[in-house]
């Protein structure tokens, strides 16, 4: 008899279970914003100056202090920082408490106006319109902003200026207010400051910068603004 070989039983083994995937943890929601963080626009500050210069009419404010606040209010980053500012004056009675601010910044000619210089010349003189925001950039070249016939459809004028191997000028009526404040860097920026004792009077305000350049703003003796609007 031949001898018999054993026969080997393999049991099959169950398959293996996929491993289960893990389901996509969702990021967390970011943190809401508190109003006070969010950044302030140029129509918040328009606004807010609206309010500090009926205060100032009304005798609410000394001049100096309105000019010390106007002054914060073009510097603030923040809603947060723009509402001390109002706090203890009244706003009810200001149009920009009532919202109109807000519908002229999306008006015709609500953006600012840039004039631009470069290895040349711009200028704005004679009767003219100015904007609440004008923006001027000489590079080798000049610009000259003249406010001495215009006609201001806006209390507060902001201009902004940069001056870099060259050079702005801005001449206004001696019957308005002049604010303003600069830095140079092998340049200057001059400023007259000078407080209207009319509270209705235009506010120019002049921020600046000059690197190899100048920036000037003054008044200019025997120009005076007849009518804050015609």
């Amino acid at each position: 008899m031949d001898e018999q070989q054993p026969v080997s039983l393999t049991k099959s083994s169950p398959s293996a279970a996929p491993a289960p995937v893990a389901a996509p943890v969702a990021a967390p929601a970011p943190a809401p914003v508190a109003e006070a963080e969010i950044r302030a626009s140029d129509a918040d500050r328009d606004r807010i100056a609206d309010i500090l210069r009926e205060a100032l009419a009304e005798g609410r404010l000394e001049p100096e202090e309105h000019a010390e606040r106007i002054d914060a209010v073009y510097r603030a980053k923040t809603l947060g920082e723009l509402e001390p500012l109002v706090r203890d004056v009244p706003a009810g009675t200001s149009p920009a408490a009532a919202g109109l601010a807000s519908g002229a910044a999306s008006g015709p000619g609500a953006g600012p106006e840039n004039l631009i210089a470069v290895f040349g010349g711009a200028a704005r003189k004679g009767r003219w319109r100015p904007r609440s925001r004008t923006h001027a950039f000489a590079v080798f070249g000049g610009v000259d902003i003249d406010l001495t016939e215009a006609v201001f459809e806006q209390r507060e004028i902001v201009i902004q200026a940069w001056a870099v191997f060259g050079g702005v000028e801005i001449k206004v009526p001696e019957n308005v207010s002049l604010h303003g404040s600069g830095s140079g860097v092998f340049g200057g920026v001059d400023i007259a400051e000078h407080e209207a004792p009319d509270p209705d009077a235009p506010v120019i305000r002049v921020s600046g910068f000059a690197l190899f350049g100048g920036i000037d703003a003054k008044p200019k003796r025997g120009k005076r603004v007849k009518n804050l609007r015609s």
